[in-house]
């Protein structure tokens, strides 16, 4: 089984409910080609290095996905490319290396805030 993620941009006029309809559009599009979801995320509202279609913001989302079934790339990009609302995407295939760091990166062993060494050194001295 080959793990991919895709991320895709939405137009940012779509209304909150509408952005995850389209998104469980696509998910559904992935499920019934028996493809396992693993992780699904939705980043918001962000804006965009260039504007692409006039439009300086977009939703951002990200599909994590396994498959036998290489096929379903080609169908799942089709239907990218012919609903309107998809403004741009990117699907690529993950290695094992890129498997642990999104496992881990899910865990949010990355979000924590880490001491820096002077913060490290004032707590000695406090204590």
């Amino acid at each position: 089984m080959k793990n991919y993620e895709t991320v895709f941009i939405l137009n940012p006029v779509l209304s909150e409910d509408q952005a995850k309809d389209t998104v469980e559009k696509f998910v559904k599009v992935l499920t019934k080609a028996k493809a396992e979801i693993i992780n699904k995320e939705q980043w918001g509202l962000k804006k965009m290095a260039y504007p692409i279609q006039n439009k300086s913001t977009g939703f951002y989302n990200l599909l994590e996905f396994a498959t036998e079934n290489t096929g379903i790339i080609n169908t799942l990009e089709t239907e990218f490319r012919r609903d309107e609302s998809v403004m741009r995407f990117l699907t690529t295939v993950l290695d094992k290396h890129a498997v642990a760091y999104n496992a881990r990166r899910r865990k949010g062993e990355f979000n924590r805030t880490k001491k820096t060494v002077t913060t490290q050194k004032r707590e000695r001295v406090e204590a």
